[in-house]
């Protein structure tokens, strides 16, 4: 339903499942509660994921595998991926999405920490810049437009901001081809044009 992106009703929604129309307003409340459900589900998922990914003795690798993290898990969940960005939806816990972005930003403290940034740095921008070349990617790629191919430019894309933002480059360029290729950077179900 989602990927054809049909309207979706309580009706079609439990259509084969063995449950009523009933149970949607039971343990949702409607609708809406359930979008908010499946959004904040989302989050939590990505948050288990993130989580997950361990940590290194290089904090810049381990900066890049959150975000490859972050990609893969988009990929093999597109729909879902949709739905934890769609705003029409309230997040049950609106600091859910926060703490995802708060993976980022500790390992861009580590990185500071381990003398590979300035301390003049600031890490939730830094940790966002990230965030948007990841999210920018992955939502290029879900969606249609563009190719599974240009994820490869992910790791362009992070080491220059990363050497910009103080890296030392030849260091810089290891990490983040290790950090890159930490998961698998599936397509799952999506359709490549």
């Amino acid at each position: 339903m989602l990927r054809a992106r049909e309207p979706i009703t309580i009706r079609s929604l439990v259509a084969g499942t063995g449950v009523s129309t009933m149970a949607v307003y039971t343990y949702f409340g409607g609708m809406d509660g359930l979008w908010m459900a499946v959004r904040q589900e989302g989050f939590t998922r990505l948050a288990a994921i993130l989580e997950k990914t361990p940590a290194s003795d290089d904090p810049v690798r381990d900066l890049v595998a959150l975000g490859s993290a972050y990609v893969s898990n988009a990929l093999a969940n597109p729909d879902l991926y949709r739905v934890m960005f769609d705003d029409t939806v309230e997040l049950a816990d609106p600091l859910a999405a926060d703490e995802t972005l708060s993976y980022l930003v500790r390992a861009v403290e580590r990185a500071k920490l381990a003398g590979r940034l300035p301390g003049a740095v600031v890490a939730s921008d830094l940790a966002t810049q990230c965030w948007i070349i990841g999210h920018g990617l992955t939502s290029l790629v879900a969606t249609g437009p563009l190719a599974r191919e240009v994820l490869d430019y992910g790791a362009t894309m992070l080491t220059a901001l990363l050497i910009r933002a103080g890296d030392d480059p030849a260091q810089c360029a290891r990490s983040v081809a290790v950090g890159w290729g930490a998961h698998p950077l599936d397509v799952g179900d999506v359709q490549l044009y």
